[in-house]
C-alpha cells in the first residue's frame, strides 16, 4: 500500500478562493497572502503563547514547551540538554472533527 499524499500549495488555495468569489486568481492572491502573513505575524509576535480561533475551522496555538535536561540523542546515545522553546499546535473545530471521524469506507464511496 504505497499511496502518495496529495499536497496542496498556496496557489491551490488562491485558485479555490478565486473560484468561490468568482474573481480572477490575480485579484484573490493578495487577499490570501494577507491572511497568511497576518496569521504568521500574530504567531511570531506573541510573547510566549497565543491562540488564534477561526470558527468552523479550528484553533492555531503557539505553546511553550518545558526544558528537557536529560534528553537522549537516539543515534549516539549521548545525553543532551534541550532548552525550553515554543511550538505550534492546531486543534480542528467540531465541524472538521466530525468530518474527519467518518469511516474511510463512507468517504471513499462518495
Amino acid at each position: 500500500m504505497n499511496k502518495t499524499m496529495m499536497t496542496y500549495t498556496k496557489r491551490d488555495v488562491v485558485r479555490r478562493v478565486a473560484e468561490s468569489m468568482d474573481e480572477p486568481m490575480i485579484q484573490a492572491e493578495p487577499w490570501v497572502d494577507a491572511v497568511i502573513v497576518a496569521l504568521r505575524e500574530i504567531m511570531m509576535s506573541a510573547d510566549t503563547e497565543c491562540r488564534i480561533e477561526i470558527r468552523d475551522f479550528g484553533v492555531f496555538e503557539v505553546k511553550e514547551t518545558k526544558a528537557k535536561p536529560k534528553a537522549r540523542n537516539p543515534k549516539t546515545n549521548e545525553v543532551i540538554y534541550v532548552p525550553a522553546h515554543r511550538k505550534t499546535h492546531f486543534k480542528p473545530s467540531k465541524l472538521m472533527k466530525k468530518f474527519l471521524r467518518q469511516p474511510l469506507e463512507d468517504v471513499k464511496k462518495k
